[in-house]
Parts: structure tokens; C-alpha cells; sequence
């Protein structure tokens, strides 16, 4: 884990280990999130949809869930 420190202006370097993994480059737009006290640094990804696959679980399915119990609303 590195430890960095923030510049006057709230800035702070990312280590270049860490930038070179992610192709961080001079300009590169990264999002910035705030969940549960901790701050996420999001780097740009090529393909997002493909990045995504994999993410959440097979089982349970939420589409077949839902579709049992539209099915009991019906009867």
C-alpha cells in the first residue's frame, strides 16, 4: 500500500508503479467516488462492458425471482 500526501492545492501524486499498471498518463481523466467513508480513484477502461462482465453472480438469478413472482401475482 503506498502512502501519499496532499500538495497545497488538495493535489496528490499517484506512485508511477501505480500509474503505469492503469496507463495513467498526463491528462487522463479519472472518476472519483466517496462510498462508506472511503475515496475510489477510477481509471478510464477501454471497454467498459467487457470490464464489467464477470461482476455480479450467476445465482441467484433476479430475472427468474422476478419472473416467479409475477407469475404468482397472476393466479
Amino acid at each position: 500500500m503506498a502512502v501519499v500526501k496532499t500538495l497545497s492545492k488538495g493535489q496528490i501524486v499517484i506512485p508511477s508503479a501505480i500509474r503505469k499498471r492503469f496507463h495513467i498518463k498526463p491528462g487522463t481523466e479519472l472518476q472519483i467516488m466517496e462510498y462508506g467513508g472511503i475515496i475510489y480513484l477510477i481509471p478510464p477502461v477501454e471497454d467498459p462492458i467487457h470490464a464489467a462482465c464477470g461482476l455480479l453472480p450467476s445465482k441467484p438469478s433476479l430475472s427468474e425471482k422476478l419472473l416467479r413472482e409475477r407469475k404468482k401475482e397472476f393466479r
